[in-house]
């Protein structure tokens, strides 16, 4: 692709300099505000950051797109990225880069040998894709503003002893923030996520009725979300606020609906059972129904009797 470039930033002060910004105060935490941000090259640019990336944008006028997904930041809109993750930037010829909002970026230094630091890595929007991003009511991104402002604030400041501190009791609060603002949105977006429920219940049904299962194997949670154009862990989390259940667990859920039809139309057993429905040991098909039922599979083909 013409102007295709891949940029790679092992330091805070490195992205500063590729974005024209002056060099951060704190190598290790930094606060940009994007409206200082002008300069970008023309054509896609591939970005991977060895630190974590907080955003909040609007009205960017750029295309960013995270794997296959792509989206257009019209609106207030928060997306997390980890260290080690691809994306890119799609800037049009001639066409002034325009945008406001903040950026948060954290070292893992900054975080080293803290109780944040497994916080980070557990947030699971951090996996999320760009088109999961989180939308952003006006109060909301008022909320995130000012936490990322009182962070730059607290780094402004003469650093003593409870610098770092601060700064890091603020992170927490800004994932804190995410977090509820993740799960008002599972909530408010109702007739999308409804259509998520319904497409979930189709690709399970047409998979559980093919011939074929035992050679497919059991659906997995990644098979299920990319079928549903998702990330994994954005479709548990959204599936866990709409229904109780995990994934995994409506797989399940499937699983023994068709296992419990087998055990009481058919004749078939319970080995044979199994491994239609993609087991590839019987053991574990027995285990599970046991688990779901209270009951064995002979058990429950004998209650029918």
């Amino acid at each position: 692709m013409a102007n295709a470039l891949f940029h790679k930033f092992k330091t805070i002060s490195e992205f500063h300099k590729f974005r024209g910004l002056p060099k951060p105060e704190h190598p290790l935490i930094s606060v940009i505000n994007l409206v200082d941000v002008e300069t970008m090259p023309e054509g896609e640019n591939s970005i991977l950051l060895d630190f974590y990336s907080i955003a909040l944008k609007r009205n960017f006028n750029a295309k960013i797109k995270y794997g296959q997904q792509e989206y257009d930041f019209d609106e207030g809109i928060m997306f997390f990225m980890s260290p080690g993750q691809i994306f890119r930037i799609q800037v049009e010829k001639n066409l002034p880069l325009k945008h406001s909002g903040w950026m948060l970026l954290v070292h893992p230094d900054f975080l080293w040998n803290t109780p944040l630091a497994k916080i980070f890595k557990q947030s699971e929007f951090f996996d999320y894709s760009v088109h999961e991003a989180l939308f952003l009511s006006e109060k909301e991104e008022n909320i995130v503003a000012a936490i990322m402002q009182n962070i730059q604030q607290e780094y402004h400041s003469n650093i003593d002893k409870f610098t770092q501190q601060v700064m890091l009791a603020q992170l927490e609060l800004l994932l804190t923030y995410s977090e509820r603002f993740y799960n008002r949105q599972f909530i408010t977006r109702k007739i999308a996520n409804h259509n998520v429920l319904n497409r979930l219940e189709d690709i399970l049904k047409a998979y559980f009725e093919d011939d074929n299962l035992g050679k497919k194997g059991l659906p997995t949670v990644h098979y299920i979300a990319e079928t549903l154009n998702m990330s994994p862990n954005y479709l548990s989390n959204l599936l866990k606020v709409l229904t109780g259940q995990s994934t995994q667990q409506h797989i399940h859920d499937k699983l023994i609906e068709k296992a419990k039809e087998k055990l009481s139309v058919t004749d078939l057993s319970v080995s044979e059972i199994a491994y239609e429905l993609g087991f590839e040991h019987p053991q574990s098909f027995s285990k599970l129904f046991k688990t779901k039922t209270n009951s064995s599979p002979l058990e429950f083909r004998a209650s029918f009797n």
